[in-house]
């Protein structure tokens, strides 16, 4: 029997591209469709978490809402990769910066993701795993980044389970272990993506720094997120 359409996703096989964009708010899909693809198809509306494929500068790009936190993220990312036969996710996000070096604006590529979640449990491994960006789609994004003259940092990022968390200590103790920014997705992205032996990356904008109080107005939002945007679009296999 097909996994497809899902509870979740109400695609046939076929209609997404071997490589999807996911940020976590669906309207920012719709905005990514709208701006940058052409000929575009709408393959989900289920729970408003809109999905789109079309085409960009040749290549058939899909992308897709994939909400908020690790649960959300867990089951998207697993439904494109195991049921969809989609082969990479770019995961394009906000984050909070915890790094003295790192300012709002900045670009953080996540080459790994430390994670206060449990959610590794479920692999029953004997010992603690390292959630892991994918070298060939981590590389080509700091090239592309180069390339159009868009600083990029890369580096460890978390990904939690909490946004408001009641240890009010915990990004001092993430911080000194040189962690850069924090959100809410990527660790679930990266282990899901591991064991269906797919690809995956993280590559965020900090809107917000924790500690110095900065934040980006929703202008500066706009211009810096495309710029996000156009880095992953142009990474897209």
């Amino acid at each position: 029997m097909s996994n497809v359409p899902t509870p979740h996703n109400g695609a046939k096989l076929g209609d997404i591209a071997k490589t999807v964009l996911m940020p976590g708010d669906p309207l920012r899909a719709k905005f990514i469709a709208d701006t940058y693809l052409e000929d575009v198809v709408c393959f989900n509306t289920v729970r408003n978490m809109l999905g789109f494929t079309g085409t960009y500068k040749g290549k058939r790009i899909s992308v897709m809402g994939g909400g908020m936190g690790m649960p959300s993220m867990g089951i998207y990312s697993y439904e494109l990769f195991n049921f969809y036969d989609v082969d990479n996710i770019i995961r394009i996000g906000s984050a909070g910066g915890i790094s003295d070096d790192i300012h709002v604006r900045d670009i953080v590529i996540g080459m790994a993701a430390s994670t206060n979640s449990n959610y590794a449990s479920q692999y029953q491994l004997p010992g603690t795993i390292a959630p892991t960006a994918s070298y060939p789609l981590l590389r080509k994004a700091v090239d592309v980044a180069d390339s159009l003259k868009i600083k990029s940092v890369v580096g460890n990022i978390l990904s939690s389970d909490t946004f408001y968390d009641d240890n009010k200590n915990a990004n001092d103790a993430w911080k000194k272990m040189g962690v850069l920014c924090v959100e809410m997705e990527a660790a679930a992205l990266y282990l899901n993506a591991a064991r269906a032996g797919k690809n995956a990356l993280c590559i965020l904008t900090i809107s917000d720094h924790i500690y110095t109080g900065e934040s980006l107005s929703a202008e500066d939002r706009q211009i810096s997120f495309r710029e996000m945007m156009e880095i992953a679009l142009e990474t897209a296999e």
